[in-house]
């Protein structure tokens, strides 16, 4: 347990950095989770709108440290080869 007040302080920060990162972690995995299972019931017509969300959530990840930017590229990258192209 930390004894000195910065080092309570800084106890208080990292609690509320882990929260604030596992909550866009949870919500960029959910939205991939969905993004999967529309092109998996083979939902063309609502899969471009639910890939740009999952772009956003996926960049607001890596902007803030959460997953690092090449998981990022990969990972939309991934997504995109999943909807056939017209």
């Amino acid at each position: 347990m930390p004894i000195t007040s910065s080092a309570k302080k800084a106890l208080r920060q990292a609690k509320t950095r882990r929260e604030r990162n596992i909550k866009k972690k949870d919500a960029y995995k959910g939205a991939v989770k969905t993004y999967r299972k529309l092109v998996a019931n083979k939902q063309w017509e609502d899969a471009p709108a639910k890939l740009s969300a999952v772009y956003k959530s996926v960049d607001k990840a890596a902007k803030t440290n959460v997953i690092t930017k090449n998981k990022a590229r990969r990972i939309k990258s991934r997504l995109s080869k999943l909807i056939p192209k017209k």
